[in-house]
């Protein structure tokens, strides 16, 4: 028998050890559960600085940058410090679409394609015949903001450009949605709506001119319309001129609408493609008179030109629009470029969509027509 059973409790007994009288066996576990508490413990410090990282505190909501009302943007003030186009580092807020941050060069020129519809505050001029484009204090110019960028490849070229935009709302409307956006658009001084449509044309990518109404043979039998340019009232040309501009912004320049009479006279065009070059705007003629002084007058004047080499839709019919399409083609691979107007008639839409698909599939890249001007300034 055990003699420890005849002692009373804790007398003449001697200290037990840490584990009593355990067996191996019966103190074997709790050795093992406390080395592995410990193993455990030293693990976690140590993988706590090897990348089982607390999670990382909630970022705090970036501040979005106000979004101004399209009809109140050419009021409001450039900020001070920073160049009105460059959104780099800006946190925006698309219509409809998710926070982000814009990352980009703060030296480039183009504006952001989601605030293409928005003018540029520094490159406005406040006038009695509306808000006209102007260069800006930092040599900025409308025909470098504004215009759609492109490849810049050497391959063959074409820019086309649909006119008469406004004159009707569901031509309008149709037009903005089926022409592909590397099509250039132009508008009607004769709209309506304009600031409408051109909202739509630039958030939807196009490039965009502006159409002045210039004197043509027998005025006023055959009639652009109203502030009309004519060659008898030169004191009002200009006038005209800014009234015609002033509908819109965000072009990059202008083209005439008729004008045989008004272009063929060098005397009247002269003030005119003047004020084009020193508003940083290019000038397109439509090629439409072979008398137009507009090309000489524009080399005198250093302004951006360009003049179109075939109107594709003088006789409305579908298959010869696809063939002066095709002869535009043509020009474009024998000359490296070659530049179609139009007009903003439904079979003319359907046919430029058409064609500018499949041209794409023979190496043809449609351009804005900013792409093909000859600009002093850029050599």
């Amino acid at each position: 028998m055990n003699v420890d059973l005849n002692r009373p409790l804790g007398k003449n007994g001697k200290r037990p050890s840490l584990f009593g009288n355990m067996t191996a066996g019966r103190w074997l576990p709790p050795v093992l559960v406390t080395a592995c508490i410990v193993g455990l413990s030293s693990l976690i410090t140590f993988t706590g600085h090897q990348g089982f990282r607390s999670p990382a505190p909630e970022p705090t909501e970036p501040q979005v940058a106000e979004t101004v009302p399209p009809e109140l943007a050419s009021k409001a003030p450039a900020p001070p410090t920073q160049n009105a186009n460059d959104l780099s580092g800006k946190v925006i807020s698309p219509e409809g679409g998710p926070k982000v941050i814009v990352v980009g060069d703060p030296n480039k020129r183009t504006q952001d394609p989601r605030t293409a519809h928005i003018p540029e505050t520094d490159m406005i001029e406040q006038t009695p015949q509306g808000a006209l484009p102007i260069i800006a204090p930092d040599g900025r110019r409308p025909l470098d903001v504004y215009a759609r960028p492109w490849s810049g490849a050497r391959g063959a070229r074409v820019a086309i450009v649909i006119g008469g935009l406004g004159l009707s709302q569901t031509g309008s409307q149709n037009a903005i949605r089926a022409l592909p956006d590397e099509v250039t658009l132009a508008f009607s001084p004769e709209g309506n709506s304009l600031g409408r449509w051109m909202q739509a044309a630039r958030q939807d990518g196009h490039e965009i001119l502006m159409q002045i109404p210039l004197e043509p043979f027998d005025y006023p039998r055959v009639n652009p319309g109203r502030n009309t340019l004519t060659v008898d009232a030169p004191a009002a040309a200009l006038e005209n001129l800014h009234k015609t501009m002033g509908r819109i912004t965000n072009y990059t320049g202008v083209m005439n609408y008729m004008g045989a009479r008004f272009t063929a006279d060098a005397n009247a065009m002269t003030p005119v493609i003047q004020d084009v070059a020193r508003r940083g705007l290019l000038y397109l003629d439509d090629g439409t008179s072979a008398r137009s002084t507009a090309d000489a007058i524009a080399g005198q004047q250093g302004a951006a030109f360009a003049a179109s080499d075939i109107l594709i839709d003088a006789t409305q019919d579908r298959g010869t629009i696809l063939k002066k399409l095709d002869e535009l083609e043509r020009i474009a691979r024998a000359k490296g470029s070659a530049i179609a107007t139009g007009s903003a008639f439904d079979i003319t839409v359907e046919a430029v969509a058409s064609w500018v698909n499949e041209a794409k599939t023979r190496g043809i890249e449609v351009v804005p027509i900013s792409a093909l001007v000859r600009d002093p300034q850029n050599g």
